[in-house]
């Protein structure tokens, strides 16, 4: 099974979106609440290469992007790859 990280903020409908796809999948996640957690929104600057909205999805430390970018990979099949899940 992968790791899946997730850097989202409480009132973000995107973040809500894209956690709703891992949990309707099964999926354990660490969420990193960006405004409550110092030093959250540098590091994922950092991590993405200059992104700073959320979310921003990580798989095994690869950047996959955000919401949009997940469910493109749901519905094209690839997602179940990257996470290492029987489609």
């Amino acid at each position: 099974m992968s790791t899946v990280e997730i850097y989202t903020s409480p009132f973000c409908p995107y973040c809500h979106r894209a956690k709703a796809l891992l949990e309707k999948k099964r999926i354990a996640f660490t969420e990193i609440d960006v405004p409550s957690t110092p030093g959250a929104r540098e590091q994922m600057v950092q991590r993405t290469g200059g992104a700073k909205t959320v979310p921003q999805i990580f798989i095994d430390g690869r950047g996959i992007g955000g919401s949009d970018d997940l469910s493109e990979l749901d519905r094209t099949g690839k997602l179940d790859v990257l996470l290492g899940v029987a489609g």
